[in-house]
């Protein structure tokens, strides 16, 4: 059954964000919609929940469709509402009286404690704010979800959580998602569309498998380009060849001749349409200053505790040793943002650490935090390089240029910036610190699919050394080399990181290896 129908759908701002979309979401569709950071996929969700009309074609809805949309952020409104109010709020008034269990289904289904309930928004973290938006929109019971980054801010467990309840929701109701999660995205969904400024592609494949088949499309695309390109110009040598003799010669067949190749190298360039090529949102490269240390850090059964002084673990004798790149896994809450912290005092003050740690004198650190916060909210791009940098207005602005900022991002507020933009001006930072050993908080949050597979392609390409922490499990599996998992208050390794990704997602019975 057709809930809706998406014909020559396009949006233009400054340029086209997409444009001639043809789109039909049946009944039991669950759609992955995949473009890069700013490309258009929020925009898409506010046409089809009808708070933003497109600049061409329409779309036309089944009688009576209620459209539930899950946007990226809480209302500033709702932070002061405990949980099971905020939801509550998001019922008709005459429903609110009568129909309060609604709201107790839907919190069960989603697993949320009761001891949250009561609890304001505010005082939660983002991942439960997030739950907090889904639980709002499915207790009105719309017809068709869409949830724009569900799973920002969320830990494993979580996800796990959320990939269950999708895929338990009932067969006929649709389900829109964009994403930059790919594992995620193969979890639970059916369809992929690749949203694009011009012929946007829709695969009936989870993602990864569509972009196996849109990365062929596009390598046929592309060879067929060329080919169309070297024909014409080939026409064209030959026309110019035939026109030569024909001036010569006072030939009026090899005239007509002449124009007849130059018409078809014409129609030939006119026609052929270039493969697609991503925009770019900004370059990311990372640096690796290189030590002849074989040993980076050498973590001698330090204590990792909380501010009050309660254990978490201990290390037990381990060492980071360069080419590691060490994925550190537990549960919220275990002490691997503790440890991160130790780590990157130890190396900022080698004479003072203390506590089980030491770092090589040559060590030279990279950090990188998952709220960003060693980029502060007022100064702008251009105070941030020049200040930290030896380098000038001029190389400045280049250097922000290929990270994907215009002229007028680089002066304006870093608060101002999305979060993509940001997480590039971070990327920017830690590349010219030029480190040869990177500590990594979450480092893939707000970056697109093509982000992560560049920073996974620079981590790789440098050999760089790193220890991080991340949920993304494609990056995850992606990146590291060795993986240290926090345990019954010890800290073991482990041979792989599927096994707490299975516990995570509470199966306990994959072997840990």
């Amino acid at each position: 059954m057709t809930l809706l129908n998406i014909r020559n759908l396009g949006i233009t701002l400054s340029s086209p964000l997409f444009s001639r979309l043809n789109l039909v979401v049946n009944a039991g569709d669950r759609i992955g919609i995949v473009a890069g950071n700013g490309r258009g996929k929020s925009t898409l969700f506010r046409c089809i929940a009808g708070t933003l009309g497109p600049t061409e074609g329409d779309i036309t809805r089944a009688r009576g469709l209620t459209v539930g949309y899950v946007e990226q952020n809480v209302p500033p409104a709702l932070f002061a509402m405990p949980f099971y109010d905020a939801v509550l709020d998001a019922l008709a008034p005459e429903q609110t009286q009568t129909e309060s269990w609604r709201v107790d289904v839907v919190l069960g289904s989603l697993e949320v404690p009761e001891e949250l309930h009561r609890r304001s928004l505010s005082a939660l973290s983002g991942g439960w704010q997030r739950l907090a938006m889904l639980a709002r929109i499915w207790v009105t019971e719309p017809d068709l979800l869409m949830l724009d980054e569900p799973t920002n801010h969320l830990d494993l467990g979580k996800i796990a959580r959320l990939e269950e309840w999708l895929n338990a929701l009932p067969r006929d109701v649709p389900v829109i998602l964009a994403s930059h999660d790919r594992a995620f995205l193969d979890a639970v969904t059916n369809r992929t569309l690749f949203l694009r400024p011009e012929q946007s592609q829709i695969f009936a494949l989870p993602y990864s498998r569509a972009r196996a088949s849109i990365d062929e499309l596009d390598a046929a695309d592309s060879r067929r380009y060329e080919r169309d390109m070297k024909t014409a110009e080939q026409l064209r040598k030959q026309a110019a060849k035939l026109n030569n003799i024909g001036i010569n010669s006072g030939s009026d067949l090899l005239v007509i001749k002449t124009k007849q190749l130059k018409q078809r190298a014409d129609k030939l360039e006119d026609v052929a349409k270039p493969a697609h090529l991503e925009r770019s949102a900004g370059a990311i490269r990372l640096a690796n200053r290189g030590t002849h240390a074989k040993v980076l850090v050498t973590l001698d059964d330090a204590t990792v505790e909380t501010p009050d002084g309660t254990l978490l673990f201990k290390t037990g004798r381990q060492f980071i040793c360069q080419g590691d790149r060490i994925v550190l896994l537990g549960e919220n809450g275990a002490g691997k943002t503790r440890l991160i912290a130790m780590l990157r005092k130890a190396i900022a003050n080698p004479d003072t650490a203390g506590n089980g740690i030491k770092a090589t004198p040559s060590l030279a650190l990279g950090y990188g935090d998952q709220a960003l916060a060693d980029l502060p909210d007022a100064d702008t791009p251009m105070d941030t390089i020049i200040r930290r940098f030896d380098v000038g207005d001029q190389r400045a602005r280049a250097l922000l240029a290929g990270a994907g900022m215009s002229i007028e991002m680089q002066g304006r507020p870093t608060g101002q910036l999305s979060g993509g933009q940001k997480a590039r001006l971070g990327m920017l930072v830690l590349r010219l610190s030029n480190p040869n050993f990177y500590l990594l908080d979450e480092p893939t949050n707000h970056l697109d699919i093509d982000g992560q597979e560049a920073l996974e392609g620079e981590l790789m390409a440098h050999q760089a050394s790193c220890l991080l922490v991340s949920h993304d499990r494609s990056f995850v599996r992606a990146v590291g080399n060795r993986f240290w998992l926090i345990e019954k208050r010890r800290l073991v390794e482990v041979e792989s990181p599927e096994g707490f990704f299975a516990s995570a997602a509470g199966r306990d019975d994959w072997p840990r290896g």
